[in-house]
């Protein structure tokens, strides 16, 4: 296969922008690791016009597809981990070009996930996790079982991949098979939500009492990275805390996270006068604990 594919990626190898050249075989007929092609090549760039540029190919009855991407994108699927396949294929493809040991320094980013990536990642998966937990509880308690169940199975999901990431490492596409190994405790509540035998609503009502204490108790964890930002001044607006650059990465998830943190005394309030009688401005501080 590298031979057949040689053509399409050595002119792009030899031009200086070319950081490194990744070919992905497909292990097995069903395997969907490489979209249903028998390879793939992923060619990370310095700079490009578009982000990620695609091209298909065809040849003695195999197809193969080709992946350009801005070293900026993978860094920002890597940060947000919204192409964890993209982890798996710089982790296990086969390395056909490497210009200045770039993949070779990423893969060992990779395996020693600095902690200050891993305080963004986990207030990522933190925020994900209370705002599927609300939403299933909401659905729970309308009686619309089905529509719980499918929220919590993800708000498992996120803090399985908390777990995983607090231990130092990059979730993976199992990433279940890696909270076994860490987190028995979190594996063994998805085992009690898919496998056991009782009704529905019972495994829900008693996973939402479980997840209750698990959320909790992984607050101080899960919040770290915004109640640094938090503790840097007095108190914080929160169009301010919108514009933060970090915080940036979890925007849509700040109103119920910190509205979480309030209640569980976190983060408090501060008010400011306005203009308007009885109004007054809701700016966030955080509670230094002692």
């Amino acid at each position: 296969m590298e031979n057949t594919l040689r053509p399409i990626y050595q002119e792009r190898a030899s031009h200086p922008d070319t950081l490194a050249v990744i070919m992905i075989e497909r292990k097995n007929q069903r395997s969907p690791a490489t979209d249903m092609f028998d390879a793939a090549l992923l060619i990370i760039v310095r700079s490009a016009e578009v982000p990620v540029h695609m091209k298909h190919y065809e040849f003695s009855g195999q197809k193969a597809s080709l992946h350009i991407v801005t070293e900026k994108q993978i860094s920002e699927w890597l940060m947000l981990g919204t192409n964890r396949r993209i982890i798996d294929w710089v982790l296990n493809g086969k390395v056909l070009f490497d210009r200045n040991e770039y993949l070779y320094q990423l893969v060992e980013r990779l395996s020693t996930f600095p902690f200050s990536e891993r305080k963004l990642k986990i207030v990522m998966e933190y925020g994900k996790l209370i705002r599927r937990y609300f939403e299933g509880k909401t659905f729970f308690e309308a009686k619309q079982y089905l529509d719980a169940y499918n929220h919590i199975v993800h708000a498992l999901h996120h803090l399985a991949r908390l777990e995983v990431i607090d231990q130092g490492f990059y979730p993976e596409i199992t990433v279940w098979n890696q909270v076994k190994q860490i987190e028995p405790q979190v594996y063994k509540l998805y085992q009690e939500l898919i496998d056991s035998g009782e009704p529905l609503n019972k495994r829900l009502e008693l996973l939402f009492l479980a997840s209750d204490f698990l959320i909790h108790s992984k607050a101080d964890v899960g919040a770290a990275h915004l109640l640094s930002i938090l503790e840097e001044r007095e108190y914080w607006h929160f169009s301010e805390l919108l514009s933060h650059e970090e915080i940036a990465y979890y925007s849509v998830d700040l109103n119920i996270l910190l509205e979480f943190l309030v209640e569980k005394q976190f983060v408090g309030i501060h008010l400011i006068e306005t203009k308007g009688k009885g109004i007054f401005h809701r700016t966030y501080t955080f509670i230094k604990s002692y």
